[in-house]
């Protein structure tokens, strides 16, 4: 990786307990004002971010394992994102690309077409959310198809929309007491490496085929909708060969595939997009989260045949491509490139996955560990048994908090503890906050 000029010192330093006075003075102010529904992980208010550090409002450096949930994966202030920001806004902020179009959105369209898998003929639209690129993902599959039958898997976490909560395995928080849900979406077993270690990837992608075509119907079915690693289910892998064998049945049977890759793309794995790893060419891409720098942008990036069937005006949105998240977006890309993230997404797997299961070799609560790349879990179990630890997980990462480290945790059982780290992390920065780790996972377990 390229050596980063950094603007805020690369260090931990708590200087107050956390949460600190002015984290709990806005503590106050916050319960006073915005809903109760919307949860915070960590009890700590920004001030500044750069790097692989957040400050708080009471001064403290925090290590940052979480990126946001995988956005800032260029850094939460890049130069070349910020910049890009500053002089787009000093011409204009929004025009709507539905009214008076503009530069920005169709070069986003080009560079898309140009790093998604396959050299087909694509098209792009542009949305604020991954929620809203899912939705419009399966728009497409079913004008395109003309069949409504969506299949999702279990584990998956696709937004939280009413269509995506459908598809979406996770309850609570996600979707409990929020329905009726969206209808003709069917749930299909996930392959899941750790829980079912018999089951091969092909094994498993027939299994799952086999209860698609019984309780479907492949002439009932517009999409299979899936995340080549699951995000928010617990950061589960599917063994090898699961990806391309639902792939290849989707192609000889006119599903339309589609990898929701928001999570996982934009060098987060070790390419720009997981479905790379097994050479996986989707039908149609979601992409957000780490696209344009901390900006609010996502996207759909499909073959030309599907897209442009559907209507003019039949998609969009206000805000959809909005001409500064558009320069974001350019200015990201282009620091991935510049940086190498991919390249260095693999660098901080190879660092940290043998450190993790050295330490997994001694905790035989750490049921597994997994990921590719930057996107890294462990999952937490009761000793001697599968048994989800959910307990531990939370105690994990609240002694790695009380100690200056920022965790997330994640699963449908909520045992996992994930590692998002900023692609730009230094190693010296990364080594610290995973010996904050070990020692958090050794006192709690």
């Amino acid at each position: 990786m390229t050596a980063i000029n950094y603007r805020l010192p690369q260090k931990r330093a708590l200087l107050t307990e956390l949460p600190g006075p002015k984290s709990r003075a806005l503590a106050e102010r916050r319960r006073a004002s915005v809903a109760a529904g919307v949860g915070s992980s960590v009890p700590v208010y920004t001030a500044d971010a750069d790097g692989g550090v957040i400050v708080d409002v009471d001064g403290n450096s925090l290590i940052d394992l979480g990126s946001g949930i995988a956005v800032t994966n260029v850094g939460a202030s890049d130069p070349a994102v910020v910049e890009a920001v500053r002089e787009q806004a000093g011409h204009f902020t929004h025009t709507c690309f539905m009214i008076t179009p503009y530069e920005g959105y169709v070069r986003v369209a080009e560079e898309l077409a140009a790093l998604t898998p396959g050299d087909h003929d694509k098209r792009t639209v542009l949305f604020n959310s991954g929620a809203e690129a899912v939705e419009n993902a399966i728009k497409v599959a079913r004008l395109a198809t003309g069949r409504m039958a969506v299949v999702a898997f279990d584990h998956a976490y696709h937004g939280r929309t009413n269509l995506t909560m459908a598809l979406t395995a996770k309850s609570m928080p996600y979707k409990l007491n929020f329905g009726p849900f969206a209808p003709e979406v069917y749930r299909m077993p996930m392959s899941y490496p750790y829980r079912d270690a018999q089951v091969t990837g092909e094994q498993a992608a027939r299994r799952a085929i086999g209860q698609i075509e019984k309780q479907v119907g492949a002439d009932s079915l517009a999409a299979i909708i899936i995340e080549p690693i699951q995000g928010e289910g617990g950061f589960i892998v599917p063994a090898t060969g699961f990806l391309p064998t639902l792939a290849a049945w989707a192609r000889e049977n006119g599903v339309v595939f589609i990898a929701d890759e928001v999570q996982t793309g934009f060098a987060r794995t070790g390419a720009w997009f997981a479905c790379e790893d097994e050479q996986i060419v989707p039908d149609i891409i979601t992409m957000a989260k780490g696209i344009a720098g901390g900006l609010p942008l996502s996207a759909i990036t499909g073959r030309a045949e599907l897209l442009d069937k559907v209507h003019a005006g039949g998609l969009g949105g206000t805000y959809g491509g909005n001409p500064i998240a558009c320069a974001a977006a350019l200015a990201a890309i282009d620091t991935i490139r510049e940086l190498d993230l991919p390249a260095r997404a693999r660098q901080i797997g190879d660092l940290v996955l043998p450190r993790l299961r050295r330490l997994a070799e001694e905790v035989p609560a750490i049921g597994d560990v997994r990921g590719r790349g930057a996107m890294i879990a462990m999952e937490f179990v009761k000793p001697g048994t599968d048994e989800p630890d959910p307990e531990l997980t939370k105690a994990v990462a609240a002694r790695a908090l009380e100690q200056g480290v920022i965790l997330l945790t994640c699963g449908t059982y909520g045992n996992v503890v994930r590692l998002l780290p900023p692609l730009v992390i230094g190693d010296e920065l990364l080594d610290e906050a995973l010996s904050v780790l070990e020692e958090a996972v050794r006192a709690s377990a």
